[in-house]
């Protein structure tokens, strides 16, 4: 049996040290269903009798690597996970136990839509379900997501997709129409490929992601900023401005993938921006320093695309919501400014990251690591809280680009590098940056010159 479609209760098992059900007091079903629909009470009773549950989800309180959650998991054996109005009841129930006890939620999903038996009624429960996702986020409580086989209709449309971790089972079908009304049915890796799922995870490694994922997201916050990472880089100022481009843009220097490993004991990735798009050339996710979890969104030193922008923007937001700082790494020549970025809304993507930035409630440290190419950079900065490492620059354009923008001859860039006073010593005069970070220095050791 496909591990997606194995019973909730061995899913359950799977992940969970303790599981007891929430009970439900709905009562026995009542003959052939709110429609009258001819036959469907003898289909409710084979399938509580083939799968020994009452309804197509199983909701309860489980223990998940020391971390006590809410679970709704599906049972697809039972009229494969259809969403009856009994269904939307018991997941009422669960969102809204998890609210009165500060838990978060974990579904497990897989099911293939509606309940065709109960007609509109069952449509009407995907608002139902929308309203308790609404509250959950509204009272600060993280949802998790596993998509498991099949993740289809209202089940995608709602507690799949509108998780704020979306876990993905290797081999699941996903999407909003199920095989049975398109062919084939759409996979787990392209809902990835498209930015709406942030992991792609073979079923062996569910239950230690889960765990790990549970514990960023609930791990209690000091309140305090996100320290400022040491420099991985050179120690040395740089003499001129050119110097400080060159040093930016050398092949060899660290990069945000070091600065990452080097910061974090560990960290967990998102990606995406459950909008279509996906940016290699941004990282997000949430990691673990020090027993505490920061949020982080860096950029690895190509031009950011309108996807990089917008995945960088839920991240601050969904960190803002549970209260966990932000660090931001900035790394770029400058936004994406192609055809294919101007189509897909580039502008609008760097006023949606400008706006989180500025709307989060929670501290956010910026370090620039490397390139500070404009508007594309200063979307990830933050203006109070930004510190530069020697090895960088900032600037309004690169200097190449601003000779040609006042129409100076190309050989001028060198003293239009000098003239824009992007060093990070000079970044620091002006007042646009804290502070320089030094190797091995921790956010109150970082030098301001």
């Amino acid at each position: 049996m496909p591990y997606g479609r194995e019973p909730a209760r061995e899913v359950i098992g799977r992940v969970a040290s303790s599981f007891a059900e929430l009970p439900d007091g709905l009562g026995p079903s009542a003959g052939d269903g709110p429609l009258g629909w001819p036959g469907y009470g003898d289909q409710l009773a084979r399938a509580a009798a083939s799968t020994g549950e009452r309804e197509s989800a199983v909701c309860g309180v489980a223990e998940i690597g020391g971390v006590t959650a809410a679970v709704v998991a599906f049972e697809f054996g039972f009229l494969g996970g259809s969403l009856g109005t009994r269904t939307g009841a018991r997941i009422e129930q669960a969102f809204t136990h998890a609210r009165e006890l500060g838990l978060p939620v974990v579904s497990l999903v897989a099911t293939g839509g509606s309940r065709m038996q109960e007609g509109t009624l069952a449509l009407m429960q995907l608002p139902r379900i929308a309203r308790q996702l609404t509250l959950n986020r509204e009272a600060g409580l993280p949802h998790i997501a596993v998509l498991r086989d099949p993740t289809t209709g209202g089940g995608w449309a709602t507690l799949g997709a509108g998780a704020d971790v979306v876990l993905g089972l290797r081999g699941a079908q996903v999407g909003f129409a199920g095989s049975r009304v398109r062919p084939p049915g759409y996979s787990v890796t392209q809902q990835f490929a498209a930015g709406l799922v942030d992991q792609l995870l073979a079923p062996e490694e569910l239950r230690e992601r889960l765990e790990r994922w549970l514990r960023l997201l609930t791990t209690t916050s000091t309140g305090g900023p996100a320290p400022v990472p040491p420099a991985l880089g050179q120690a040395t100022l740089p003499k001129s401005g050119w110097d400080a481009v060159v040093r930016a843009r050398t092949l060899g220097r660290p990069r945000a993938k070091e600065y990452l490993a080097s910061y974090f004991d560990w960290h967990e990735p998102v990606s995406g921006d459950r909008g279509g798009g996906v940016d290699p050339g941004v990282l997000c996710g949430f990691g673990h320093r020090d027993g505490q979890t920061i949020a982080y969104a860096a950029q690895c030193g190509t031009a950011t695309r309108p996807a990089g922008f917008r995945t960088a923007a839920r991240l601050v937001r969904l960190a803002d919501r549970l209260g966990i700082p932000v660090l931001t790494l900035v790394d770029t020549p400058g936004a994406a400014n192609d055809e294919v970025a101007e189509k897909a809304g580039v502008g609008a993507a760097i006023a949606d990251m400008f706006t989180a930035v500025a709307a989060a409630r929670v501290p956010v440290t910026t370090l620039v690591i490397g390139e500070g190419g404009s508007g594309g950079a200063l979307a990830f900065a933050a203006p109070d809280r930004m510190w530069v490492t020697p090895d960088c620059y900032f600037a309004v354009i690169s200097p190449e680009l601003a000779n040609a923008i006042l129409k100076r001859d190309p050989a001028r860039a060198r003293q239009t590098a000098e003239e824009l006073r992007l060093r990070p010593q000079d970044l620091v005069e002006l007042g646009v940056a804290r502070g320089i970070a030094q190797p091995d220095q921790s956010a109150d050791q970082a030098t301001a010159r």
